[in-house]
């Protein structure tokens, strides 16, 4: 039996959209456990009965620990374009974020300088000064609450590691389950509630708008949240 590793929201000759679970690698890392790409590949190879080589291209990431809208490349063109379109700045990404504390402002927009420390796999606000420095700034408005909970809505403007986690908790805001960035306690299933909520993009071939949603993880709070939005 053929069974897509994660649901797909999207297809056709030259993109694959899929709805990434947490947990789940994007691409190989030192744990030498199979990414998605691949396994998407064996998936596609298996279900069109291809009998050559699949080809998946990888324009952008998610954190191993995040879930959520993930757009990979099926063509070679495809790819070529999309990672223009990233290098331009083009793709527009939306996030939701949990938080156990409320910001200080209902929305602001963050610039601040990080810089990577490669031992820790973890990132730092700095100064512009500093070694490595390098500028990173988001959006983000608070959508909802619960009572002991906050829903955030983040739009990236610039693509650095660990951003969000680094700038949310660097203002106080540490995302519920992220350990690394300061919150108190992990998720049970090794999460952190980070989603990639949507992704807005000019198709690389076609060159008509695509919006993708993702729907959120299986998780009560989660779902409290999805229903307060619609």
């Amino acid at each position: 039996m053929c069974i897509e590793p994660a649901p797909i929201l999207y297809e056709d000759n030259h993109l694959l959209v899929v709805n990434k679970k947490a947990g789940q690698i994007v691409q190989g890392d030192k744990t030498g456990d199979r990414p998605l790409s691949e396994l998407f590949k064996d998936f596609i190879k298996l279900r069109d009965h291809k009998p050559g080589n699949v080809f998946l291209g990888v324009p952008h990431r998610l954190d191993r620990p995040v879930s959520g809208v993930l757009l990979l490349a099926k063509t070679s063109k495809a790819l070529e374009r999309l990672n223009e379109s990233i290098r331009q700045r083009q793709l527009q990404k939306t996030y939701w974020a949990i938080t156990r504390h409320a910001p200080a402002r209902g929305q602001d927009r963050l610039v601040q300088y990080l810089t990577k420390n490669e031992k820790q796999n973890k990132s730092y606000v700095c100064q512009a000064t500093d070694p490595g420095a390098q500028r990173a700034e988001l959006s983000y408005r608070l959508l909802g609450s619960s009572d002991n909970y906050f829903l955030l809505e983040v739009r990236l403007h610039t693509g650095r590691h660990h951003q969000i986690r680094a700038q949310l908790a660097a203002m106080g805001c540490p995302i519920q389950g992220d350990l690394k960035y300061g919150d108190k306690r992990s998720n049970p299933d090794g999460s952190i509630s980070l989603h990639a909520r949507s992704l807005h993009l000019v198709h690389p071939v076609r060159q008509t708008p695509l919006e993708l949603v993702a729907p959120v993880p299986d998780h009560v709070l989660w779902k409290h949240f999805e229903r307060e939005q619609s």
